[in-house]
């Protein structure tokens, strides 16, 4: 009963903290992701330098370089900066490679790939949540932060997570990948589809009769558009729980962390949106490139 209490005392605030850090304005989101990026690499690279044999991931760089590179992104989305600002990331890439050549250490191979692998897992997905957030407007350039797409793939993501774990529940008899993830189903993965494509569809109908501010300037989905961006924080979402959970698999252990009272660490709460944010931004780019 108190590990109740507590996890749910622990959604709550984590659900409250991420719909006031996305909705409220554009710059509260930033530092919201900029910090929720530089706690997520610091307990990756943790998790290797500890489990991982022969592997030290220089863990201050790792984490500087990809809360930079998320910074970066930032600035740039919202053209306060030019291209040239993300030069330091690259440099600082640079130098991860070139430090190996003198530290001796036991691994050199492992320690590279560790420390871009957490660059492409985490640091980039992150990033590309101001490609959601900052949209210039094609008739006068301004860019404005909008606060549906990024919220709307974290309302996906939970309704999945939510849907997929009662459906699971109750009818749950086909393992999906059980090798990876004994306790998922493909019962509970429709369930879970089934709730997001209703949610999609509510909020497909309402950007296209509600107020302009339920709107986006770049992405006017239609309601059939808003059911496919569904599906795919679905598929990807999914995906990017396998992955974490094949990833803790391989190192032998059951939560990544425990900065979060009954719900484990940060790898453990936005496995999904490691996924799905970067596969939102594709499926979204890719409507614009076909429009």
């Amino acid at each position: 009963m108190k590990n109740f209490i507590i996890r749910t005392i622990t959604g709550i605030l984590f659900v409250a903290i991420m719909v006031t850090g996305i909705c409220l304005r554009g710059d509260a989101m930033i530092l919201l992701f900029a910090l929720i990026t530089g706690l997520t690499l610091w307990e990756f690279t943790g998790l290797v330098n500890e489990h991982v044999a022969d592997t030290t991931v220089n863990r201050f760089i790792t984490t500087a370089a990809g809360v930079y590179l998320f910074l970066a992104f930032a600035g740039y989305c919202t053209g306060i900066v030019p291209p040239a600002v993300f030069i330091p990331y690259l440099l600082t890439l640079i130098y991860l490679f070139i430090s190996e050549l003198y530290l001796k250490q036991k691994n050199p191979i492992q320690d590279w790939a560790y420390t871009m692998l957490s660059q492409l897992y985490i640091a980039l997905p992150f990033s590309m949540i101001n490609v959601l957030s900052f949209q210039a407007d094609p008739q006068t350039g301004q860019v404005a932060y909008h606060w549906l797409l990024p919220m709307s793939v974290f309302i996906f993501l939970w309704a999945n997570d939510t849907g997929a774990y009662c459906a699971g529940s109750l009818f749950g008899r086909h393992k999906l990948i059980p090798r990876i993830s004994p306790g998922k189903t493909w019962e509970g993965s429709i369930g879970g589809a089934i709730i997001v494509l209703i949610i999609a569809a509510v909020i497909g109908r309402l950007t296209t009769e509600s107020p302009s501010e339920l709107s986006t300037i770049n992405y006017q989905l239609s309601t059939i558009e808003w059911l496919g961006l569904g599906l795919v924080v679905v598929f990807f979402g999914t995906w990017g729980d396998l992955v974490e959970s094949l990833f803790k698999r391989t190192l032998g252990i059951k939560d990544s962390g425990n900065i979060l009272p009954g719900h484990g660490g940060m790898l453990d709460r936005f496995d999904s949106s490691l996924m799905a944010i970067p596969a939102a931004v594709v499926y979204l780019y890719t409507l614009q490139f076909l429009g």
